[in-house]
């Protein structure tokens, strides 16, 4: 049987923080992708978040690209109320690739999150109990999802007779199931032995996390669906980083994000816009579904849906 830890705190978190994000640059060539701002804070920090809701205080964070800035900026996690180390994936070779680099950090079940997807759960802890049954070693998180598309982009699963994940599908061609993978994990540590295993792909030429899933239940370890995600927003070009801090700032009731330290003129108009500390809007400017970082001047004019930072507005579509 899979021992559930009788206390969530003896769980580890685990986030996958160390890639380049060459897609949503030119933010990514100054900021590591899990450190861009969603409202007030990084989404690294909304993960952290969620985690230590459920009990976790023992999180290790994958960091590559610039990750000397998630260091220097979270540490050891204490203003968190959490304990934070590292491990470094010192090339991008794949999700496998970064999950076997935590070997030697890991020695519990862990919780994994993708670093660069918003997730908006329901009963995350159902994960937990789940993993806690007869048999069950690894839970995936699952949504019910319409697009088919969205499935191609992602994975499937296909169930047995008992509701055990039998398949898993990278990428499905013709999706036979509404069900697609969300980027967000529970394993049993023995996970390892399945991802020393995992051979590159042909195509991509990297190590697949959901090969080493599928080797994981071939060797007889029971995986468990969990349909525990109402929404989860990639972060992977510009527009995903302005459409989630603007569906972020819907849920929150307001009309406007305007951080203490942010310049407004008065005659400014501004509606749904996030306006970090240490930005200056002038007299006159209309702004619409912007955001604005810190350090940034707008003197004049009208401007929609732009991202503004370090000088170089961008204008998503």
């Amino acid at each position: 049987m899979s021992r559930i830890p009788s206390n969530r705190s003896e769980l580890q978190g685990v986030i996958l923080a160390a890639g380049k994000g060459t897609r949503i640059q030119p933010f990514s060539q100054q900021t590591p992708k899990p450190m861009l701002p969603i409202l007030d804070r990084p989404l690294l920090v909304w993960q952290i978040e969620a985690m230590r809701e459920l009990g976790i205080r023992d999180i290790v964070v994958v960091i590559g690209h610039l990750g000397h800035q998630i260091v220097s900026a979270l540490g050891d996690g204490a203003k968190l109320g959490v304990r934070l180390s590292y491990v470094e994936q010192e090339t991008m070779l794949g999700i496998a690739h970064a999950v076997r680099q935590l070997e030697p950090a890991v020695d519990r079940p862990f919780l994994l999150f993708l670093g660069d997807i918003f997730f908006e759960t329901r009963n995350l802890g159902s994960m937990l109990e789940m993993y806690g049954r007869e048999g069950v070693h690894g839970v995936l998180a699952v949504k019910r999802e319409p697009s088919k598309d969205a499935i191609r982009r992602n994975f499937t699963v296909d169930l047995d007779e008992r509701g055990f994940v039998r398949r898993v599908i990278e990428k499905p061609r013709d999706p036979r199931t509404d069900l697609k993978g969300c980027g967000l994990y529970l394993f049993h540590p023995n996970i390892f032995d399945a991802v020393r295993r995992t051979p590159r792909t042909a195509l991509r030429d990297e190590y697949e996390l959901t090969d080493s899933i599928q080797i994981f239940i071939d060797y007889g370890y029971g995986v468990l669906p969990a349909e525990v995600v109402e929404r989860d927003l990639n972060l992977s070009t510009p527009s995903d980083l302005l459409d989630l801090n603007l569906h972020v700032l819907s849920k929150s009731g307001r009309a406007n994000l305007v951080q203490d330290g942010a310049e407004v003129a008065p005659t400014a108009r501004l509606s749904r816009c996030v306006v970090h500390a240490g930005a200056k809007i002038g007299a006159g400017v209309e702004l619409d579904a912007c955001l604005v970082l810190g350090g940034e001047l707008i003197g004049g004019g009208r401007h929609v849906r732009t991202i503004f930072s370090a000088g170089q507005p961008v204008i998503c579509k």
